[in-house]
């Protein structure tokens, strides 16, 4: 600092040492606290507990003494390394055998612009939760100094600046809804998502039966019109169905059910009796209430914890491929799964059949064939997509094998959406390929940047409907609660708008930005913090900078408005999209042998992919004969 104070001229007001620069961020906002917590996770040492030396809960002191300084270093100081699992936390590591976890808290501001909303310039880190133990639902002692935060902003309010309007003004804030993985659904909303009661929608009224292995969710007739034929069909699990689709509770009926729950104390302290218990029937799948109850508005929420689309997608297309494919672990097609439909009395031409000493597995009509399944594999491999798009899913298809592995959620995202309804065309019958192409058409649709609520109400009617049609292909182990909850997608999308602003893709990448921050691995949480506070700095002054070029004024990766004038819009509105060719190094008009190739007159009607009007077709061959003859004059 004290070298960089020398090179700019006199009267600089750059600070001369590191200290003095973090004091300046503070004044400024940019800084951080670090809040220490029970080493059993009980409480925070905050507001009137600041000062004490002991947990005000299990009384586990709260600091351990080094005998070299005599200094008091908290257990949970966020500097040290913790071992534990978090299951919507990172590993702030590259090797994957450590099982260090860390919870950062994200606030997502939703009163900015399309393009600017969830992108991670505006992201907001307001909470980073190390921990040797997994939280669990132990995660509300540490989300406390938020919720206060957030009860200050409803209720008093921060005095802020308009630029535009140039006076001040009360601002407040509320908090809509979380967006969570589902297993992080059950740590921040109280209910557990294990069992036959898993699906926090549908409450204790939830569509599952108990199999052999497991429990599915296949009573997807009762989304169904009340006269539908299938309901009283016995081909799907081998009852009929007369029960309608179950009640949306409201916050009051929510909060009556929560008035069951047998309060305990937080923490893990290993003194503490009766660490487990079993619930009582009234409780029904509820383990806690949730902290954000303590907000005055959150009752009255329609939706107060968000179902996250990405990670159902996930889940969906494992279970479609791996069972497609037939690959180990990931296939649902086991020989329980048919022992389960040997016990509903349905399909009996997939029932086990014995054979000696032995049962044979019957192929079933929606597994694709070993040497289809090469041919499978090799279209994934061959497919090409634009930079940026999506990412290099032929690495991981193996001709040779018949298999794809590790797919990423966004390679699930695209998959599922753009390759799987075409990719298992050939391979599948008909009434088994129509409705996975449907519900693949199901997912486009509700992905979609603009939606309607008309759309949306016909996606409500559609999914229970393409869910049956599923029902009577696949066995019943393959819909687990992840498939089910494709039901209640649009129902929130309804209330929440476009699926873009409400799912976690944008918060894992962001999680992956704070992982690059971690430079100690000895202190991978303060190597965050540090590095974010900085970032945020940075970010805050490159605002204000004018004819530099910033991370807000950047041009694009594949940046199309070329200021080419030979690369012009065209004249018609199909053509009329700015754009610029790929690794190209020249301009130059075809020649005629290549004009002759590309000429649409002499392709076959099948090989012609622009759908254009009669009109604009018969204009666009004038304009190009015109630009023929300038070209190649006579």
């Amino acid at each position: 600092m004290e070298l960089l104070k020398e090179a700019f001229p006199k009267e600089n007001k750059i600070p001369s040492s590191y200290y003095e620069a973090k004091k300046l961020l503070g004044g400024l906002g940019m800084g951080y606290e670090a809040i220490h917590a029970c080493q059993y996770d009980c409480a925070l040492f905050l507001k009137e507990h600041k000062d004490r030396e002991d947990c005000p809960v299990c009384n586990a002191p709260g600091y351990k003494n080094d005998d070299e300084k005599g200094t008091k270093i908290p257990h949970k100081d966020p500097r040290n390394v913790r071992l534990g699992l978090a299951t919507d936390g990172f590993n702030p590591f590259e090797n994957m055998s450590n099982a260090h976890r860390t919870w950062p808290v994200v606030i997502v501001p939703y009163n900015l612009p399309p393009w600017k909303c969830m992108k991670e310039p505006f992201l907001l880190m307001t909470l980073l939760i190390p921990d040797p133990h997994e939280p669990g639902k132990d995660i509300d002692v540490y989300l406390q100094p938020l919720i206060d935060d957030l009860n200050e902003l409803w209720e008093e309010g921060v005095e802020v600046y308009d630029a535009s309007e140039k006076n001040k003004f009360r601002m407040h804030a509320a908090l809509l809804w979380t967006i969570n993985d589902f297993p992080a659904y059950a740590k921040m909303s109280g209910w557990s998502t294990h069992g036959y009661l898993a699906c926090p929608i549908c409450n204790e009224d939830a569509p599952s039966i108990k199999l052999r292995s497991k429990i599915g969710y296949v009573r997807h007739r009762r989304y169904l019109p009340p006269g539908h034929s299938w309901r009283d069909s016995k081909c799907h699990d081998g009852t009929r169905e007369h029960k309608g689709p179950p009640k949306e509770l409201t916050g009051d009926g929510l909060l009556a059910q929560m008035e069951h729950i047998v309060f305990c104390n937080p923490g893990k302290n290993p003194n503490k009796q009766s660490k487990k218990r079993k619930c009582s029937n009234e409780e029904r799948n509820w383990t806690k209430k949730s902290i954000f109850y303590e907000l005055p508005y959150w009752q009255s929420h329609k939706i107060k914890h968000k179902i996250d689309v990405m990670h159902t997608e996930k889940n969906i297309c494992d279970n479609i491929v791996g069972t497609l494919l037939n690959l180990d672990k990931k296939n649902k097609d086991t020989e329980k799964a048919r022992l389960d439909l040997a016990d509903m009395r349905i399909r009996k031409e997939l029932h086990l059949k014995p054979r000696r000493d032995k049962f044979i597995k019957p192929p079933a009509c929606y597994v694709i064939k070993p040497e289809d399944r090469k041919k499978f594999c090799q279209f994934l491999k061959s497919v090409k997509f634009p930079d940026g798009y999506a990412s290099n899913i032929s690495r991981n298809s193996h001709v040779n094998d018949g298999k794809v592995s590790v797919l990423k959620s966004h390679d699930c995202h695209v998959l599922l959406q753009r390759l799987l309804p075409v990719a298992i065309r050939p391979y599948l019958r008909r009434d088994v390929c129509a409705p996975l192409i449907e519900l693949c058409n199901f997912f486009h649709d509700l992905c979609a940047k603009t939606l309607s609520v008309s759309h949306l109400d016909e996606l409500e009617k559609r999914i229970p409907l393409i869910l049956c049609k599923l029902e009577r292909i696949f066995h019943p182990d393959f819909f687990d609660v992840m498939v089910h909850l494709a039901v209640h997608l649009p129902r929130e999308a309804k209330l929440v708008g476009p699926v873009g602003y409400s799912w976690i893709y944008p918060i894992e990448r962001f999680f992956g930005t704070l992982k690059r921050y971690v430079k100690n691995r000895a202190r991978p949480e303060g190597s965050i913090v540090e590095a974010y506070i900085l970032k945020e700095c940075l970010k805050f002054c490159s605002m204000y900078f004018r004819g530099t070029e910033t991370k807000f004024t950047q041009r694009e990766q594949n940046d199309d408005k070329s200021r080419d004038p030979r690369y012009q819009k065209g004249k018609i509105s199909v053509f009329a999209q700015s754009a610029r060719p790929v690794d190209a190094k020249i301009v130059r008009p075809l020649s005629v042998a290549e004009r002759e190739k590309i000429n649409c007159g002499r392709l076959p009607a099948s090989r012609i992919h622009l759908y254009l009007r009669l009109e604009l077709l018969e204009r666009f061959h004038r304009i190009l004969d015109n630009v023929t003859t300038e070209i190649y004059p006579p």
